[in-house]
């Protein structure tokens, strides 16, 4: 199904031919957490980015409204690198494997990236930018240089994780969740590291040379993390790529005709031809998928925003006093960040128990799609609530500690969807294509494009609809409370069940 043929020769574009002997046995599941471990390593800068990289932006000059579009380059290299990574990971056939050497060049990458993130300030300074501008010019171009290389590192990286443990897997539907489950589990340990040390305002002190004349404590607090980061993520995946080995990947022993080389598409015709013949469950896991992360990403732009802007009434470009209250504000919504990672990784190892008892992972990530709009809503009380006290207390007073506490508790109960956002539909996404024959790797790229591209669209559209509505972050949040209604309701009515806990055969995995 879904082959196209000309002059006799039948050509899948969907179908790789993965070695047997790398799927008929599922892995043992120490290996598959060694894999899964360099989650953390990727997530600990994951974390920073999305605690500390707006506020640092806007500190470097760059208003509110349009810090959005600096996210831009995350979705855009996502929609590019991960499918090509992920297409080419499927054909690799280095000694040291396909996915080990994309791991490992992605994490070298994202070293290089870290260095220009954090030296940006003292960069753009010895290039000629003056410590009293407004906009520091020179700063930003190397910062956005260096956010641009930091994103398709992680996507050269991220990509070929996630296909490397499916092949570890070996279609073994409930393997494949564990392994995602897992993944998911990292992840969180990475975000409670990275968020813990975001909230610890001397980690500078760790390392003395942070702070220079161009790199203020917010800087230097931002780049020592990202020494941390580094540090972390090359250990992991040191450690992983060491310890758990790949087959070396050769074409099948018949090979390819000429004339059928001839006719093979490149990657972008493999991208096209992949959806022309995409069958019925994966279009809608895409629908669906690409919904849940309209709801997702507004958060993920602006959480900590919240907390310094609407939570505690205070301004980034504002007077001392405002700037002073909006740091206060980022500093603990980055400590709720850290609790809403540890209930993302208890809540990650209970995946499998929890769906079953809901009746399945379908039914589950309907459920929390719910809970996700629900705290949507929630967050939206909380803005009103802090409005409201300021409004009698006087501008920069601050929340009240039960305000304070329900919007740390709101970022809490998040980290319960987001553990299924994580594992599901990667989960789902790996069974489906090993049913059709599918490389594992060109699915997730494929998938990848259903995160990517509703995240440009919001990273376009969100400051300027924000602008519209007066400003501030809570039109964004009604988007997605509607968002996440809506892709609850489609999980549960058009999203197939996955096929039942049993390892996929030869035949079902491609081979005939």
């Amino acid at each position: 199904m879904g082959a196209f043929e000309r002059e006799n020769v039948i050509y899948n574009p969907l179908e790789i031919q993965t070695p047997p002997e790398d799927i008929v046995k599922p892995s043992p599941l120490r290996k598959i957490i060694s894999v899964a471990s360099i989650a953390a390593g990727v997530q600990f800068g994951w974390a920073l980015q999305l605690s500390l990289l707006t506020p640092y932006v806007q500190l470097l000059g760059i208003p509110h409204k349009w810090s959005a579009l600096m996210w831009l380059c995350g979705p855009i290299s996502g929609m590019l690198v991960q499918p090509i990574v992920g297409y080419h990971s499927d054909r690799l056939t280095w000694k040291l494997g396909r996915r080990r050497p994309f791991i490992a060049a992605g994490a070298i990458l994202v070293s290089l990236a870290v260095f220009l993130i954090g030296y940006a300030a003292d960069l753009g300074h010895s290039m000629g930018d003056k410590l009293e501008d407004k906009i520091k010019v020179r700063a930003v171009w190397v910062f956005v240089l260096g956010f641009w290389i930091l994103d398709v590192a992680n996507n050269t990286l991220q990509g070929p994780l996630r296909a490397f443990l499916a092949d570890l897997s070996a279609g073994d539907a409930k393997k494949t969740r564990i392994a995602n489950a897992f993944y998911s589990f990292f992840m969180a340990v990475g975000q409670v590291l990275g968020y813990a040390a975001g909230s610890y305002n001397n980690i500078h002190k760790i390392f003395p040379f942070a702070m220079t004349k161009a790199c203020d404590l917010t800087c230097a607090n931002l780049k020592s993390c990202f020494f941390i980061s580094i540090t972390l993520l090359a250990i992991v995946t040191v450690i992983s790529l060491l310890y758990v080995k790949e087959k070396q990947w050769s074409p099948p022993p018949q090979g390819i005709s000429n004339e059928e080389k001839t006719y093979r598409v490149p990657y972008f015709g493999e991208i096209f031809g992949a959806f022309k013949v995409m069958e019925r469950p994966m279009w809608m896991l895409l629908i669906v998928t690409a919904i849940n992360w309209v709801a997702w990403f507004p958060f993920f732009l602006y959480e900590t925003d919240w907390f310094g802007r609407e939570v505690y009434g205070g301004d980034s470009s504002g007077n001392d006093q405002s700037k002073k209250l909006y740091n206060k504000g980022v500093q603990v919504g980055t400590l709720g960040l850290m609790f809403h990672s540890i209930v993302l990784g208890v809540m990650s190892l209970s995946v499998e128990w929890i769906g079953r008892k809901l009746g399945g992972a379908k039914r589950l990530w309907g459920v929390v799609n719910f809970i996700l709009a629900i705290v949507f809503g929630m967050m939206i009380l909380i803005t009103k609530l802090a409005e409201d006290h300021r409004k009698t207390a006087g501008p920069f007073a601050g929340p009240t500690k039960s305000i304070k506490d329900g919007a740390i508790s709101l970022f809490a109960v998040l980290g319960i969807p987001l553990a299924i956002t994580f594992s599901t539909p990667f989960a789902l996404a790996s069974i489906f294509s090993s049913s059709s024959g599918a490389g594992q790797g060109l699915t997730i790229g494929v998938l990848n494009l259903a995160i990517v591209i509703p995240q440009m669209i919001v990273s376009a559209g969100i400051g300027p609809f924000d602008a519209l509505f007066g400003s501030g972050n809570i039109p964004g949040f009604v988007v997605a409370a509607v968002a996440a209604a809506l892709s609850g309701v489609l999980t549960l009515t058009i999203l197939p069940s996955p096929p039942p806990d049993a390892a996929m055969t030869t035949r079902a995995m491609g081979f005939h």
